[in-house]
């Protein structure tokens, strides 16, 4: 497929970051991105709000601030008004927090409920933070637990525990915002949020972007409550399979421990509203975690840039 470009389209499709880039002058671009999905809990204005956040992070991951955001839904003709509404009454409340304003949107009929937000924000063009540009030694922080995926498959099969999925929900409600504040003003090579595709969906994307390798150490990965348990009992999202085959199928992933199905698991796992996957420099990585920690926000070292492919789990 070939599309239209423009100089000042400083990042595009081409480029399979977490937004796109649009240069308006030297010193201001745009940041945009889309992002919507069926619910994944069952109240619906909770629902909404981490539709949102979710939505929210992309641009956070890009280094840009949040200012403005248009909703995009379907929902079936037999829907409750008031739970539609209830939906967007979330969404609209979590983007307030931060000062992003809804400003309209899109609405079609659909037999599932699907919600989220496109989302404009600014960043200086010279403060971009994608993908690529990890380098030889950087340490990788993670700035959220894993197994939201995991925790809210079983919670729709009705096999989870209530208090398992109130700190699942807890993590994908909290905003990446002050983590990407804390982590630009120590300066990062590379960075992405990961979601959709699981850790190393996303690590891969980091490696291959910067044509380097990761070591991922799985004893230091922050995981949610309940999720080895689920693991364990093969109650993994359908999305989890095919993030593992993706990557397993040419040899792009190795295991230099013993990890059994449930650990593997884990780092295929889909998550929602995750947290912030950051390549620093040693000296800065030691300033984040220490600013973070002075803060309350979570964040956790999780291995390293290496030089060479793939990446090794040990």
């Amino acid at each position: 497929m070939r599309l239209p470009t423009n100089s000042n389209l400083l990042i595009g499709l081409e480029a399979s970051d977490d937004a796109a880039v649009y240069r308006l002058d030297d010193h201001q671009a745009l940041v945009q991105t889309v992002d919507f999905f069926p619910p994944i809990v069952d109240d619906p204005y909770t629902y909404g709000a981490i539709a949102a956040a979710n939505a929210l992070s992309d641009v956070y991951a890009m280094g840009g601030r949040p200012i403005l955001a248009l909703a995009i839904a379907a929902f079936p003709d037999t829907l409750d008004p008031t739970i539609m509404a209830a939906i967007m009454q979330g969404g609209a409340d979590k983007a307030a927090e931060v000062g992003v304003v809804i400003a309209g949107g899109h609405t079609v009929t659909d037999r599932e409920p699907k919600y989220g937000l496109c989302v404009t924000g600014l960043v200086d063009p010279a403060r971009v933070t994608t993908k690529g540009g990890a380098r030889p030694g950087d340490v990788l922080l993670l700035t959220k637990p894993l197994g939201t995926g995991l925790i809210t498959t079983a919670s729709k099969w009705n096999e989870g525990t209530a208090a398992d999925l109130a700190v699942a929900v807890a993590s994908m409600l909290r905003l990446n915002r002050r983590a990407a504040e804390l982590a630009a003003a120590v300066g990062v090579h590379a960075a992405t949020d990961v979601t959709g595709f699981g850790l190393l969906g996303h690590a891969a994307e980091v490696a291959r972007r910067s044509q380097m390798g990761l070591r991922i150490e799985f004893a230091a990965l922050p995981l949610l409550p309940g999720a080895v348990t689920y693991a364990q009992r093969g109650l993994a999202p359908g999305g989890l399979n095919r993030n593992r085959e993706y990557l397993e199928a040419p040899g792009y992933v190795r295991y230099a421990g013993t990890l059994d199905a449930a650990q593997q698991c884990i780092l295929y796992d889909p998550q929602t509203s995750g947290g912030l996957l950051l390549a620093l420099p040693p000296d800065a990585a030691a300033e984040l975690l220490r600013r973070c920690t002075a803060e309350g926000e979570p964040c956790w070292q999780i291995g390293a840039v290496i030089a060479g492919t793939g990446i090794v789990v040990v």
